[in-house]
């Protein structure tokens, strides 16, 4: 496969680090570096999505300013 094949696909990941529920109207008001207040605790999976399709999950990794996140299951599709 060459590159520019590879370079054509389109993946959208995201990581779910937990939920939180609020009103829109205080959502509009928080201000850059607002912190929200999610239901998972630190010790919780982060849910890791390929094109909104669970694949994994994995643990929250800090180190110095950087935060990433480690892959700790991947999830069998069907």
């Amino acid at each position: 496969m060459s590159k520019k094949a590879i370079e054509k696909v389109r993946l959208e990941i995201s990581v779910v680090l937990g939920k939180a529920t609020m009103p829109i109207n205080q959502l509009l008001k928080m201000g850059r570096g607002a912190v929200i207040e999610l239901d998972a605790g630190v010790d919780d999976y982060a849910y890791i999505f390929a094109n909104k399709k669970l694949v994994a999950r994995g643990e929250v990794v800090v180190s110095g300013e950087n935060v990433a996140v480690s892959i700790t299951d991947l999830v069998r599709g069907d």
